[in-house]
């Protein structure tokens, strides 16, 4: 891989339905914030920051995606599509239907289309490149259930739900161990996908099994704002938030 190409895997198949008649008709990756759409402004974040090749997903109402990118300027880069229209493929299916797409990438940037924030991108990404490590999860501490756990090096370990306290980690589970919340974009080495069965599948099941012989780290971010919009009331939030701050990239 050229050292002045840096790619970006857009995960925009998604189905939205906790954003209820937001996405009744429109993809979730075209919901607005501050009337500017999702997709468009990781586009034009990541772009600005050195980023030069993407790849996105696709599945419900990924016609509208297509139409949206051909209607926009984005002459300058890389753009191409991973078609999930026939079988939804999830998080880690989805990585490993892209493959093909990465033949030539030594790290690919993962970022989950609710997700809008103002990380360094580039930076983390150029540092990736320089370690040793096979993933890199960024996460946080955040009030919610579902964390993530890893040991006292930062290694993943696997999954802790703290509404049903179940534990499903590769060791067992020790009393130094970190619960962090995952951040909804993480960097990865293609090639540790290679061996596995092209399939839907989430994500931390894959990372769970490679974790077993490779080096996957929490990276912990604390950017100037972060937001998950998965649901109406997170976007109001979220839009409230950015106006009376005068974001000016949003």
């Amino acid at each position: 891989m050229k050292p002045d190409i840096r790619t970006a895997f857009i995960l925009a198949a998604g189905l939205g339905s906790r954003l209820n008649e937001l996405t009744k008709n429109n993809p979730k990756a075209l919901v607005e914030l501050n009337k500017k759409p999702l997709l468009q402004i990781i586009l034009e974040e990541m772009i600005q920051q050195g980023f030069n090749r993407f790849i996105i997903n696709i599945h419900h109402l990924g016609e509208q995606i297509l139409s949206f990118l051909d209607s926009h300027n984005y002459t300058d880069v890389q753009i191409d599509i991973s078609d999930e229209k026939p079988l939804l493929m999830d998080t880690g299916g989805a990585i490993l239907q892209a493959l093909p797409f990465f033949a030539d990438n030594e790290a690919v940037l993962v970022h989950n289309v609710d997700i809008v924030t103002n990380l360094d991108y580039k930076f983390l990404y150029d540092m990736f490149l320089q370690s040793k490590d096979s993933a890199w999860l960024f996460t946080q501490q955040r009030n919610n259930s579902r964390k993530l756990v890893f040991d006292n090096q930062d290694n993943f370990i696997g999954r802790y739900n703290l509404d049903t306290n179940q534990y499903d980690g590769i060791s067992a589970f020790k009393s130094d161990y970190k619960l962090l919340s995952f951040g909804g974009i993480h960097i990865i080495r293609p090639i540790i996908f290679k061996n596995f069965e092209i399939k839907p599948c989430y994500i931390f099941d894959l990372y769970k099994q490679l974790a077993v012989n490779n080096i996957i780290k929490s990276v912990s971010i604390n950017p100037d704002y972060w937001f998950d919009l998965g649901t109406k009331e997170q976007l109001n939030e979220a839009s409230s938030w950015l106006s009376s701050h005068k974001q000016q990239t949003i």
